[in-house]
C-alpha cells in the first residue's frame, strides 16, 4: 500500500514539473511574441513627411532611393516638419540611399531653416515653421516605447468634405496585437490609412476630435526676380479720415501679397507719418506676404498733419540701416502716399535720400483744387521729390477708390531694378582709374606721400565688384599698369595693392600716359560705370597733353588733373574735364594734398547728383 502511496506522489509531482516546465517555456515564447511585436518598426515611403504624423517619437524604416531631388527637405540639423522624413535622414548622414531605420523625434518650430548640401541631398531655407524634427540612428532609449503603428494627419484638404471625412485618423498596416484591423486603403503616399474603431463609414461621421488639422504650404522664400529693400510712407494725417486710411490699408495689403515678400525676394516696411514719422516695422520684422498683411491691418491712424519731408528725412538717416534689415545689394526704394499735399516741404529731404542711394517714389491722390493750391507750400513738390522727372516715379490718382489701379504698375516698376536709377550713388557707381607721376623729380619721399593722397581718396567709396572699381597705372617716359578695375573686389585689398606700388623714376610723358591709361584701364570699363581718371603730377609734360587728353573727353572719361610742386597750370587745365576750376587742383607741396581729398570728393559727388533728373 505504502508503496502504492509513493508511486501516486512520485506522478504527481512529476505531472506538476511537467506542466510547469511547459508553463516556464509557453510563457518564454509568449514573451519572445510580444518583444517581437513590440519592436516591429513601421515602413514608410521616401515622400511621407513628419508633419503627416501625429506621433513625437518613432522608429520607421525607409526604403532605397530617398536620395531623389523630388523628396524636398528644408533645413539642416534640424528639419522643418514639412520635409521628407527619409530625405532628411539621408541629408543627414544617419541613413545612405539604401535605406533602414531611423529614430525620428519632433522638437520646437524654427524662426530659421538653413539649406545646405550633403551626401547627395540638396536641402532647401525656409524663413520660419511651426514644427522640427531631428533624425537619429535607430537606437531605443530605455524606458520609451516607441509605436508599431504611426498615427497619420489628414491628407484632404477641407474643401473635399466627403472624402475627409471616410479617411480620418490612420494608422499604418501594422497593427498591435489583438486590434481591429478596421478598414484600410492607401493614400498617395503609400502609407495605408485605418478607420479607427467606433467610427461608422457607412455613415461617413468621424468624432470631431479624431480629424487632426491640416499641415500648411511653406511660406515663400519670396520673388528673387524682385529683390529690393521697400519702405512704405504711408499718410496718417487726421485730414485722410478713417475711411481712406483703410483704403490705403487695404493697398497697402494687397501690394504685400503681389510682391511676394521673402528674405531671397522684396522685403518691406512701413512708415506712418502725421505730425511726426513713426517705423510700424522695418525689413527684418515680417519676412512673409501672410504674416505682412495681418501687421498692416492692426495699423492705427496717427492723426496730424502731413508732414512728408519730415517723413522722407526720417527713412533717409534710420530706416535703411543693416540693424532693420537692409541687405546692402538690394536697390533702396521708398514709396511716399500723399492725401492732397505735404503740410511741409519735401524738395531738401528728397535730395538728401536721393544722394544716399534711395528711389523717391510718390503716389498722390485727390490733389489740391484751385482754390485750395494757395495752401501748397511747394507747387510742384512731386517733381522736386521723385528720383527722375519722367513719369516712372510718379502716380497720381484722382480719387481713393482708384489707388487699386496703380497697384500693378507700382509692383512692376518697383521691382525693375534696372531702372531704379537713384540705387546709384557717387561713391557706388564708377570705376576710377588714378594716373600716378613716378618721375624722378618727386622722389622717393614725396611719392609714398602721393600713394597715401592715392589710398585717402580710395577710402571715400564703397568698393566691390559691383559698386566702384580702383585701377592704377604709374609713368615716366614708360608706363605700367600697376593694377586693373578687376584685380581687387575690397576696399582692403585695393589700399594693400596701393601701398605696395613701388616708385619707378625716369621722364615725364603724360600724353603717353593718358592714352595708356584709356587702353589698359578704361577699355576694359563697364558700360553702365562712370569712369573718372584723376591724373597726379609734379611737372610739365615731355610730350603733348591735348590731343590724349582730349580722346579722354570724347570717350567719356571724367579727368581731374592735380598738379603739385613744378606742375604747370594751364597743362592742368588742359588735361582736366570742363569746368576746369571743378577738375583741376594745384598743391604747392606734397605734404599739402591731403587738404585736397574732401573737395574732390565733393565734386564729384555734386556732378553726379547734378546731372539731369529727366
Amino acid at each position: 500500500m505504502g508503496t502504492v502511496v509513493l508511486t501516486m506522489k512520485a506522478s504527481v509531482i512529476e505531472m506538476f514539473l511537467v506542466l510547469l516546465v511547459t508553463g516556464i517555456h509557453s510563457n518564454k515564447e509568449m514573451t519572445k511574441k510580444i518583444k517581437r511585436l513590440k519592436f516591429n518598426v513601421p515602413q514608410i515611403n521616401c515622400d511621407v513627411k513628419a508633419g503627416k504624423i501625429i506621433n513625437p517619437e518613432f522608429i520607421v524604416k525607409c526604403p532605397a532611393g530617398c536620395q531623389d531631388p523630388k523628396y524636398h527637405v528644408y533645413g539642416t540639423d534640424v528639419y522643418a516638419s514639412y520635409s521628407s522624413v527619409c530625405g532628411a535622414a539621408v541629408h543627414s548622414g544617419v541613413l545612405d540611399n539604401s535605406g533602414g531605420k531611423i529614430l525620428v523625434r519632433k522638437v520646437a518650430g524654427q524662426s530659421g531653416y538653413k539649406g545646405s548640401y550633403s551626401n547627395g541631398v540638396q536641402s532647401l531655407s525656409l524663413p520660419r515653421w511651426r514644427e522640427s524634427f531631428i533624425v537619429s540612428e535607430s537606437k531605443p532609449q530605455k524606458g520609451v516605447t516607441y509605436p508599431s503603428a504611426l498615427t497619420y494627419s489628414s491628407s484632404k484638404t477641407p474643401a473635399a468634405k466627403a472624402d475627409l471625412w471616410s479617411t480620418p485618423t490612420y494608422t499604418s498596416s501594422q497593427n498591435r496585437p489583438g486590434a481591429n484591423p478596421g478598414v484600410q486603403r492607401q493614400d498617395s503616399s503609400g502609407a495605408a490609412f485605418q478607420k479607427p474603431v467606433g467610427a461608422d463609414v457607412s455613415l461617413g461621421f468621424v468624432p470631431k476630435e479624431e480629424l487632426s488639422t491640416q499641415s500648411l504650404e511653406p511660406v515663400s522664400l519670396g520673388d528673387p526676380n524682385c529683390k529690393v529693400d521697400l519702405s512704405f510712407l504711408i499718410d496718417g494725417s487726421s485730414s485722410i479720415g478713417k475711411r481712406r486710411f483703410r483704403i490705403q490699408k487695404q493697398f497697402l495689403a494687397d501690394i504685400a501679397q503681389a510682391l511676394d515678400i521673402g528674405p531671397a525676394g522684396p522685403l518691406m516696411g512701413v512708415v506712418q507719418y502725421g505730425d511726426n514719422p513713426a517705423t510700424h516695422f522695418n525689413l527684418r520684422t515680417h519676412t512673409n506676404s501672410r504674416d505682412l498683411k495681418t501687421a498692416i491691418e492692426k495699423i492705427t491712424q496717427r492723426g496730424g498733419l502731413a508732414n512728408a519731408g519730415r517723413a522722407i528725412s526720417f527713412v533717409t538717416k534710420n530706416f535703411f540701416s543693416k540693424a532693420n534689415g537692409n541687405r546692402g545689394g538690394s536697390p533702396n526704394v521708398a514709396v511716399v502716399l500723399v492725401d492732397g499735399w505735404p503740410t511741409d516741404k519735401v524738395e531738401e529731404a528728397s535730395r538728401l535720400a536721393r544722394e544716399s542711394g534711395i528711389n523717391i517714389f510718390f503716389i498722390t491722390i485727390e490733389g489740391a483744387v484751385e482754390n485750395e493750391k494757395q495752401y501748397v507750400l511747394e507747387p510742384n513738390f512731386v517733381n522736386k521729390a521723385v528720383c527722375r522727372t519722367n513719369g516712372f516715379y510718379s502716380f497720381h490718382v484722382q480719387s481713393w477708390f482708384g489707388l487699386h489701379k496703380t497697384l500693378q504698375p507700382l509692383v512692376k516698376r518697383v521691382c525693375d531694378t534696372e531702372r531704379l536709377a537713384c540705387s546709384k550713388t557717387c561713391l557706388n557707381s564708377a570705376d576710377i582709374g588714378f594716373v600716378i607721376d613716378g618721375s624722378s623729380s618727386v622722389g622717393t619721399g614725396n611719392f609714398r606721400t602721393v600713394l597715401q593722397f592715392v589710398a585717402n581718396l580710395s577710402k571715400e567709396f564703397e568698393i566691390s565688384d559691383t559698386d566702384t572699381r580702383v585701377g592704377a597705372v604709374q609713368y615716366t617716359y614708360e608706363q605700367r599698369l600697376e593694377f586693373g578695375f578687376d584685380k581687387y573686389s575690397s576696399k582692403a585689398d585695393v589700399l594693400n595693392a596701393i601701398k605696395r606700388v613701388g616708385y619707378w623714376s625716369g621722364g615725364t610723358s603724360t600724353g603717353a600716359a593718358i592714352n595708356y591709361a584709356l587702353e589698359q584701364l578704361f577699355q576694359k570699363s563697364k558700360p553702365n560705370k562712370r569712369k573718372l581718371m584723376i591724373l597726379i603730377t609734379d611737372g610739365r609734360s615731355y610730350d603733348d597733353v591735348r590731343i590724349p587728353a582730349l580722346a579722354a573727353h570724347l570717350k567719356g572719361v571724367i579727368t581731374y588733373a592735380v598738379g603739385v610742386a613744378w606742375a604747370a597750370q594751364e597743362e592742368l587745365e588742359v588735361i582736366a574735364t570742363h569746368p576746369a576750376r571743378d577738375h583741376s587742383f594745384f598743391a604747392d607741396d606734397f605734404d599739402n594734398l591731403y587738404q585736397y581729398v574732401p573737395r574732390i570728393i565733393r565734386n564729384i559727388c555734386t556732378e553726379f547728383n547734378s546731372q539731369p533728373r529727366n
